[in-house]
C-alpha cells in the first residue's frame, strides 16, 4: 500500500508567472546585484537581467478565507508592490550564522488584500507576514524599505488611499501610522544620500518628508508636510466622474491610487547626483522641486505627441533624466548649464509595433540598472591604457569578437533599462551616450593628483573608448544642446554635441496571456520503442498552452522557459491537443455577423518545426453550434474527434491532409480515447513488455491509403450519454463498432447526475460526476467500484503515467469545479483515505492539469503540470511514500537546463559567494575564469595552450600572497569554487574582461570591483575614493612636516588668495562647468572631502535658485553665499530687502556686520552677544553670519553642527579653514553620518581625510567586518608605499618627508587594534575555508 503526499520541497522553480496587467500596479525592482523582481498576477517572478533568464517565482499564499464569500477572492491575491531589501552579503560569519539570519536576498511583497510579506530568495517561500489590518483590507500602494540603525531596516508601506505605516521586520508589528485623507498617496521612495529619510507623494501634489530615527515608537519619526502646485482639474473630474469617495473623511475605500485612477499616475525619484532635488512627474507636467527651499525649480508641460507620464528615472551616472509615457513612449531630458532647468533631447518608443498583436501590447513599467553603472565608475577610474602588461593584452584577445565591426571608440556611458509589458515580455534596451571623447576629455588633473589617470581607455564591456577618470559624466551631458527630436531615429550630432542611441539587447518571453488550454504529449509516445529495443523512448519534454489572445506557447519544461510561441488564432484558444511530437491542433469559434448569427469555428494544426498554420474544416458559411472540444488518439497521428455542442461527433483522420470519416449522431456528454494498455502485477516482464509495445509497432509498421492514412490501426474510446448510459467504440479506419466491454452492475449507473469527466485506460474506464463520485469499472471483467468525495463537481480526470515495476496503477488527478484538485489511488482499500486533498494550490485556483510523462523509473516522482486562473504554469511533483521501504526521490526535474550560464554571484550559497568575494580581492589572474579547457584544437590558440599547462596548479592563478591572514586559504578557496569556474557560472566574458583591466591596479581596485560585482555600490565608491583620501592626509602632513624648506606637493588645500578670490567674486553664482574633478556620481560626490569638491558642490547650487522669490528663498539664498565665501553678493542681497519686511532689521544688521568692522575688538564683542541671542531665538544661522563676519569660522562651524546644518558647517570650513581646525570639522561630521545617518563608507572616508585612521579601522572593528578591515590596511598600506615612492630621491626635503612619514599613524604592525584584525581574519578564513567545504557546489 502507497500513500500519496506533496513534497515539502518546494516548487517556485519549476513555474512559469502569467503576464502582469494594470492591476498589478506596474510594481518592479531591480536590485545593484542586476536581479529583477516584479509583481504578475499572484507571483513574484525574479529574472537575471545579465542573462535575460527566469531565476525562480514566488507563489505569495493566500489568506485564510473566513466567509465562503470571500473564498474565492482569497484564492487569487494580487500582488502591487514589490520592493528588495538594500542588504548586502553579511561578512560577519564568527558572530551569527548564515543559515539562520535573514538572507541578503530578501524582498518585501504587498497586495491589493493589503498583507505584507517578506520573502527570501534562499527559503524559496514567504519567511513572514507582517501585522497588517486584516479587516480593513487596505490594498497595498507602494512599498520602501528604510534604514532605522545601522544593523536594522523597517518597512515603509502605502495602504489604502491615504495611509503610511511603519514595520518593524524582525517583530512584524507597526510601529506608526500617518492618514493623509483626503489626500491620495500615490508614491514613496527612499532618499539616496540619506537611507533613513524617504519622502511619499500624493496625487493633488501633497508631498510628505519624513526620518526615522528608529524603530520602536512613534516619537522616532520626525514629518514635514510640503505642497507641490499643481493642476487638478482632471483629477477632481475624474473623482466626479468614477464617483470615487478617496480619502474624505467619513468614507471607506481600501483601494489604493493605482486601482481607484489607473490612468493617473504620480510618480517621484530622487536625484542621484544632487542632495534635496526631487524630479516628480504628473500625467501632464513634469516637475524639479528642491526639498531645502520647498518650492519648484522647474516645471515643464507633456510633450506634443506623448502620452501621459507614467514614471520618472534619473541616469545614476549621466545628468540626465528618462521619463516613461503611458503610450509606451520615452523621452530623455537633460538639464542646461548651470541649471535646473531642462530640454526634452530624445524620444524614443519602448513597445515596438512591429510584429505585435493587435490591441497591441501596453508598457507597464521600467527601471535602470544600478550595477552597470557602477562598474563603469570603477573601470573608467582605474583603466590605464598605457600601462597595460602584455599579460592583459593576450588575455584580452581571448574575448575579442572577430564577426563584430562596430566602431565603438566613441561611446562614453551605456545605461541599462529594463521595460516590462502586459504580454509577458521583459525587454532589455541599452541607451549608450556617444560623441568625440577627445573634445569630452579634460586634460587638467591637478585636483587628483597621480592617482588619476587622463587617458581614454577601452571599456571593458564594450571595446569602447571612455572618458578618463578626470572627466565629469555631468558636463559631458550638457553637451546636447539644440539636438533633434526624432521617433526611432538618432539625435543628430555635431563635434561639440552627444549622440543618444538605444537599441533592443534582449528579450525574455514568458507567458503572453491568461492560459485557457493545457496539452501535453500523449503518454503513448512514451512508449514507442526507440531503435527496435526494449525500452520506451524519452518522451518530449513540452506542455503547449493556449492562451487569451489566440496565441499558443510551447513550454520546455526542461529549461523552464517558453521554447516557441505561435500566433494562431484572433481569439481565445478553446481546445488544444497534440498531433505526435511535433504538431498541434487547436480550435477557436467566434459570433458569425449579425445578419447570419451563428458561430464561426477555426481548426488551426500547427507545425512546430516550420511554424506553418494550417487551417482544414473550414466552411462557407457560419455554423449553427460552436465546437466545444477536441479529443485525439493516443497515438497522435490517426483520429481526432470534434465534438459540437447539441450536434453530431465527427471522426477525422490526421493525415497531411485531414480527412472527415465520418459522424456519430448520439448525445455524448463526455468521451476519452484509451490510454496504451500497461501490465497486470501478476505478469511476468516480458509480457509486460509485449503488452505496452504491441499496439505501438503496429502503428510505426502499418500501412497506409494514398492520403497516408493507417487503415488497418485500431483504437478504442470510452464515452457517457446525457442518459447515464456508458459504451466504448471501436475505430478501425472508417469502420466504428461497439467494443462490447462485459458490463458492470445495473446499479453502478447512477441517476444523481451526468458523467461530467471521464479517463479511460485498458482495461479501465474512471468517470466523475457533477456531484463529486468518482467510479471505475473493469470493461474486460465487468467489475467496479465508487465513493464519494464530498466535494462539489468533477471537470477533468487524469490517469497518472506508468513504467515497468509500478506498485499501482491506478492513481489520477481529479479537477474539481471549484478549481481545486485532489489525486487519489484506486488500487488502495480506501483511495479517499490515502489522497492528496488539496483544496487550493498556493496563490492560484487551477483551471486545468495534466500528467507530465516524464517517467522512466518506478522511483521517480510523478510530476503534474498545472495551469492556474492567475496565467501562471508551474509544475508539482508528488512523491509515492512506500511503506514497504521505498524512498521517495524530491526533485520537480532531474536536471535544469539552461541556454546559457547564469552569471550571478550572489545566486551562489553564501560561503562560496563569500569565497569568491574574497578571491577577487586577493587579486586572482583573469586566465582562472578560462572555461575553454574542453576545445580539441589547442594548438590554434597559443593562450589557452599556455593556461591548459598550468591548470593544476591553483597556486598559479594568485597574484600575489596577501600581506595578512593566512596564505594558504586562497588556494583552497580557489579549489572551492572550481565547480562554478568550470560550468562558466562565476562571471561572464564581459565582467571578467572588465575585471582584467583593473586586476593589477592595485587592492583598491580590486576591492572596489568586487564589491560592485555584488551590489555593494556604496563600498564601491569607498574604495574608490579611499586612496585619494589617504594621499590628501599624507599630503597634509607632509606640508605640515616642513617648516624651514617648505615643498609643493600635489594638495588640494586652499590658500589665503583663493579664499580671498573667492569671498570677493562678482555675481552670485559659479559656472557649473568648472566642476571637473574625478568626483562626478552622486554617491561619489557624498564621500567628498576635499575643501576644493565641498567649495565647489555647494557653489553649483546657487545659480539654481537665483529667480526665487519669497523671505525664506532669500535667507536660503544668503546663507548659500556666505557659506561659499561670495560675501559681496550676500551683502547685496541683503541690502535689497524693502523696508516694509519683517526680516529688514535683522538683514541689515547683517549686512553692516559682514561688509566692515569699525572697531574689530569691540565689534567681536557685539556681534557674539547678538549671534547668542540670535541662536537663543532659534536664529543660529543669523548667528553663524555675524560670525563670520568677525573671523570666527571655527565656532560658527560648531553652530552649524549643533543646527544639523552639516553639509553648510563642511562647506564653510571648506571655503575658511585649514589643517587641523578643518579636520577638527569633518572629524565631527564623520561621527555624525557613522552613528545618526549609519553610512559607515562615508565616514570611513571622513576620517581618512582627517587623519583619524585609528577610528576608521575601530568603525569597521565595531561593524564587526573582519574581511574589510584586513583589506582596508592593505588598501592604506599600499597607498602609503606608493606615495613614499613617487617622492623625488634627490630633494634633501623629499628624506625628510619620508623619515617623518615611515610608518603610517594608526596603522602601524605594532598597533593593538591592527594585530586584532589580523587574527580576526585569521579567524574568518578558516571559518569560511570549512563553510565552503560543508557546502555541495550549487546556484540559485
Amino acid at each position: 500500500m502507497s500513500m500519496i503526499r506533496l513534497p515539502q520541497v518546494d516548487s517556485s522553480d519549476c513555474m512559469l508567472p502569467g503576464p502582469p496587467s494594470r492591476n498589478n500596479g506596474g510594481s518592479a525592482d531591480l536590485v545593484s546585484t542586476g536581479l529583477l523582481a516584479y509583481a504578475a498576477g499572484s507571483t513574484v517572478p525574479i529574472v537575471d537581467t545579465r542573462s535575460m533568464q527566469l531565476i525562480s517565482v514566488f507563489p505569495v499564499p493566500p489568506p485564510a478565507a473566513t466567509t465562503t464569500a470571500s473564498a474565492s477572492a482569497s484564492l487569487f491575491p494580487l500582488v502591487t508592490s514589490v520592493r528588495w531589501c538594500p542588504t548586502t552579503l553579511r561578512l560577519d560569519l564568527l558572530s551569527h550564522d548564515p543559515t539562520s539570519s535573514h538572507s541578503h536576498l530578501l524582498l518585501a511583497a504587498g497586495d491589493r488584500q493589503g498583507r505584507i510579506c517578506l520573502l527570501d530568495l534562499r527559503q524559496k517561500s514567504p519567511s513572514m507576514f507582517l501585522q497588517t489590518d486584516q479587516n480593513l483590507k487596505l490594498g497595498i500602494q507602494d512599498l520602501c524599505w528604510i534604514q532605522s540603525r545601522s544593523d536594522s531596516w523597517i518597512i515603509a508601506a502605502l495602504a489604502g488611499p491615504s495611509r503610511l505605516s511603519l514595520f518593524n521586520i524582525y517583530t512584524g508589528r507597526c510601529f506608526f501610522k500617518y492618514d493623509a485623507a483626503p489626500e491620495i498617496l500615490s508614491c514613496i521612495q527612499r532618499d539616496p544620500f540619506d537611507s533613513r529619510h524617504f519622502c511619499v507623494v500624493g496625487l493633488k501634489g501633497f508631498l510628505l518628508s519624513v526620518k526615522v530615527l528608529g524603530n520602536v515608537s512613534e516619537s522616532d519619526i520626525v514629518l514635514e508636510e510640503l505642497k507641490i502646485v499643481t493642476d487638478a482639474s482632471e483629477l477632481v473630474k475624474l473623482e466626479r466622474e468614477g464617483g470615487v469617495a478617496g480619502g474624505h473623511p467619513g468614507t471607506v475605500n481600501n483601494s489604493p491610487a493605482f486601482a481607484l485612477f489607473p490612468t493617473y499616475a504620480v510618480k517621484l525619484a530622487f536625484s542621484p547626483h544632487w542632495r534635496h532635488i526631487l524630479y516628480v512627474t504628473f500625467p501632464r507636467e513634469l516637475v524639479v522641486f528642491d526639498l531645502q527651499y520647498e518650492t519648484a525649480l522647474w516645471r515643464a508641460k507633456l510633450p506634443r505627441r506623448c502620452g501621459k507620464f507614467l514614471d520618472v528615472l534619473p541616469d545614476p551616472s549621466v545628468v540626465l533624466v528618462y521619463c516613461v509615457h503611458l503610450d509606451g513612449r520615452f523621452t530623455v531630458w537633460r538639464p542646461k548649464e548651470g541649471e535646473q532647468v531642462h530640454d526634452m533631447c530624445m524620444m524614443e518608443e519602448l513597445m515596438p509595433s512591429l510584429g505585435t498583436s493587435v490591441p497591441s501590447p501596453s508598457l507597464l513599467a521600467v527601471v535602470i540598472s544600478q550595477s552597470d553603472a557602477t562598474l563603469q565608475n570603477v573601470g573608467k577610474h582605474f583603466s590605464d591604457a598605457h600601462e597595460c602588461s602584455s599579460h592583459d593584452k593576450e588575455f584580452n584577445m581571448d574575448f575579442n569578437n572577430t564577426l563584430d565591426f562596430r566602431d565603438e571608440s566613441n561611446i562614453i556611458s551605456k545605461t541599462y533599462l529594463i521595460s516590462i509589458s502586459d504580454d509577458g515580455k521583459i525587454w532589455n534596451w541599452l541607451l549608450t551616450s556617444e560623441g568625440d571623447t577627445n573634445d569630452t576629455k579634460d586634460t587638467s588633473d591637478a585636483a587628483n593628483g597621480t592617482e588619476a589617470s587622463k587617458v581614454p581607455v577601452l571599456d571593458p564591456k564594450t571595446d569602447a573608448r571612455v572618458l578618463s577618470s578626470s572627466d565629469s559624466m555631468k558636463d559631458v551631458a550638457k553637451q546636447t544642446d539644440d539636438v533633434k527630436i526624432g521617433k526611432g531615429h538618432p539625435l543628430a550630432s555635431t563635434v561639440d554635441k552627444l549622440t543618444l542611441k538605444i537599441s533592443l539587447v534582449g528579450q525574455l518571453h514568458l507567458l503572453s496571456s491568461m492560459v485557457t488550454m493545457l496539452a501535453v504529449p500523449s503518454p503513448s509516445l512514451t512508449a514507442t520503442l526507440a531503435s527496435g529495443g526494449n525500452h520506451p523512448a524519452v518522451a518530449v519534454p513540452l506542455v503547449a498552452l493556449g492562451t487569451q489572445n489566440g496565441s499558443i506557447d510551447v513550454i520546455d519544461v526542461s529549461a523552464n522557459a517558453v521554447a516557441a510561441s505561435f500566433s494562431v488564432h484572433d481569439g481565445v484558444v478553446r481546445g488544444l491537443r497534440w498531433l505526435g511530437n511535433t504538431r498541434l491542433v487547436s480550435f477557436s469559434h467566434s459570433l458569425g455577423n449579425e445578419k447570419s448569427g451563428g458561430f464561426v469555428n477555426r481548426l488551426v494544426v500547427t507545425c512546430l518545426r516550420s511554424g506553418h498554420n494550417r487551417t482544414f474544416r473550414v466552411l462557407q458559411k457560419p455554423e449553427r453550434v460552436p465546437i466545444r472540444a477536441l479529443r485525439v488518439s493516443s497515438s497522435g497521428r490517426l483520429y481526432l474527434l470534434i465534438l459540437l455542442r447539441d450536434a453530431p461527433v465527427e471522426v477525422w483522420a490526421m493525415t497531411k491532409t485531414p480527412i472527415m470519416l465520418r459522424s456519430l449522431a448520439l448525445p455524448f456528454t463526455v468521451l476519452e480515447w484509451t490510454l496504451p494498455a500497461v501490465p497486470r502485477p501478476n505478469q511476468n516482464e516480458a509480457s509486460k513488455q509485449s503488452v505496452v509495445s504491441s499496439q505501438d509497432q503496429t502503428a510505426d509498421g502499418a500501412p497506409t491509403d494514398s492520403n497516408g492514412a493507417q487503415e488497418d490501426l485500431t483504437e478504442s474510446f470510452a464515452f457517457a450519454l446525457v442518459n447515464g448510459a456508458l459504451g466504448v467504440f471501436e475505430v478501425h479506419g472508417r469502420r466504428i463498432r461497439d467494443f462490447r466491454p462485459k458490463w458492470p452492475d445495473a446499479s453502478f449507473i447512477s441517476s444523481e447526475g451526468l458523467i461530467t469527466a471521464m479517463a479511460y485506460r485498458i482495461p479501465h474506464v474512471v468517470m466523475g460526476d457533477r456531484v463529486g463520485n468518482v467510479r471505475w469499472w473493469d470493461v474486460t471483467t465487468g467489475q467496479s467500484s465508487s465513493f464519494n468525495t464530498h466535494r462539489e463537481g468533477i471537470r477533468r480526470i487524469k490517469f497518472s503515467p506508468v513504467v515497468p515495476g509500478d506498485r499501482s496503477l491506478g492513481r489520477i488527478a481529479v479537477l474539481f469545479n471549484d478549481n481545486t484538485f485532489s489525486v487519489f489511488d484506486l488500487d488502495s482499500q480506501d483511495p479517499l483515505a490515502n489522497s492528496l486533498m488539496q483544496t487550493q494550490y498556493p496563490g492560484t485556483l487551477v483551471l486545468e492539469l495534466d500528467w507530465l510523462p516524464v517517467r522512466t523509473d518506478k522511483n521517480d516522482p510523478l510530476i503534474l503540470c498545472i495551469a492556474g486562473a492567475d496565467s501562471s504554469f508551474r509544475l508539482i511533483q508528488v512523491n509515492i511514500d512506500k511503506r514497504t521501504g521505498n524512498e521517495s526521490h524530491p526533485g520537480c526535474v532531474k536536471e535544469r537546463f539552461r541556454p546559457m550560464p547564469v552569471c550571478s554571484p550572489v545566486l551562489l550559497p553564501t560561503a562560496h559567494a563569500m569565497a569568491l568575494r574574497l578571491i577577487l580581492q586577493y587579486g586572482v589572474k583573469p586566465s582562472w575564469f578560462d572555461t575553454h579547457t574542453a576545445i580539441p584544437d589547442i594548438k590554434a590558440n597559443s593562450q589557452i595552450s599556455r593556461s591548459l599547462s598550468s591548470v593544476r596548479d591553483l597556486r598559479s592563478y594568485l597574484i600575489d600572497a596577501s600581506p595578512i591572514g593566512d596564505s594558504v586559504v586562497p588556494e583552497l578557496l580557489l579549489k572551492a569554487l572550481d565547480p562554478y569556474r568550470r560550468e562558466g557560472s562565476i562571471l561572464d566574458d564581459e565582467r571578467v574582461q572588465q575585471y582584467a583591466t583593473i586586476f593589477n591596479k592595485g587592492s583598491a581596485a580590486r576591492f572596489s570591483f568586487a564589491a560592485a560585482i555584488f551590489g555593494e555600490t556604496l563600498e564601491a565608491y569607498f574604495w574608490l575614493q579611499l586612496p585619494r583620501a589617504l594621499k590628501h592626509l599624507l599630503n597634509m602632513m607632509a606640508n605640515k612636516s616642513l617648516i624651514k624648506a617648505p615643498v609643493k606637493f600635489p594638495s588640494t588645500s586652499i590658500d589665503d588668495t583663493s579664499i580671498l578670490t573667492r569671498m570677493f567674486t562678482k555675481g552670485r553664482s559659479v559656472a557649473a562647468s568648472t566642476y571637473t574633478n574625478l568626483v562626478n556620481d552622486g554617491q561619489l560626490r557624498m564621500m567628498a572631502f576635499d575643501q576644493q569638491e565641498l567649495w565647489e558642490n555647494a557653489s553649483e547650487r546657487i545659480s539654481w535658485h537665483e529667480t526665487l522669490e519669497g523671505e525664506q528663498s532669500l535667507q536660503n539664498c544668503v546663507h548659500e553665499l556666505v557659506t561659499v565665501g561670495n560675501l559681496n553678493a550676500a551683502v547685496n542681497l541683503l541690502l535689497s530687502t524693502p523696508p516694509e519686511s519683517a526680516y529688514f532689521y535683522p538683514n541689515a544688521l547683517r549686512a553692516v556686520a559682514l561688509s566692515s568692522a569699525v572697531s574689530r575688538s569691540l565689534n567681536e564683542l557685539a556681534v557674539k552677544v547678538v549671534a547668542a541671542n540670535m541662536v537663543r531665538t532659534d536664529r543660529s544661522l543669523s548667528g553663524t553670519h555675524l560670525l563670520c563676519a568677525v573671523g570666527r569660522y571655527q565656532e560658527a562651524c560648531s553652530q552649524l553642527q549643533d543646527a544639523g546644518c552639516w553639509t553648510d558647517a563642511a562647506t564653510l570650513a571648506a571655503t575658511h579653514l585649514k589643517g587641523t581646525d578643518y579636520a577638527r570639522v569633518m572629524q565631527r561630521w564623520a561621527g555624525h553620518v557613522l552613528n545618526a545617518e549609519h553610512n559607515i563608507w562615508r565616514a570611513i572616508i571622513m576620517y581618512v581625510a582627517a587623519g583619524s585612521l585609528h577610528d576608521a579601522l575601530a568603525a569597521l572593528h565595531e561593524a564587526q567586518q573582519p574581511d574589510t578591515a584586513a583589506m582596508f590596511i592593505i588598501a592604506c598600506r599600499e597607498v602609503h608605499a606608493e606615495f613614499l615612492e613617487n617622492l623625488d630621491p634627490n630633494e634633501e626635503s623629499s628624506s625628510e618627508i619620508k623619515d617623518k612619514l615611515l610608518v603610517l599613524r594608526g596603522l602601524s604592525p605594532q598597533n593593538e587594534v591592527v594585530i586584532a584584525v589580523g587574527e580576526l581574519y585569521t579567524k574568518y578564513q578558516q571559518k569560511l575555508v570549512h563553510l565552503c567545504m560543508d557546502s555541495p557546489p550549487f546556484s540559485e
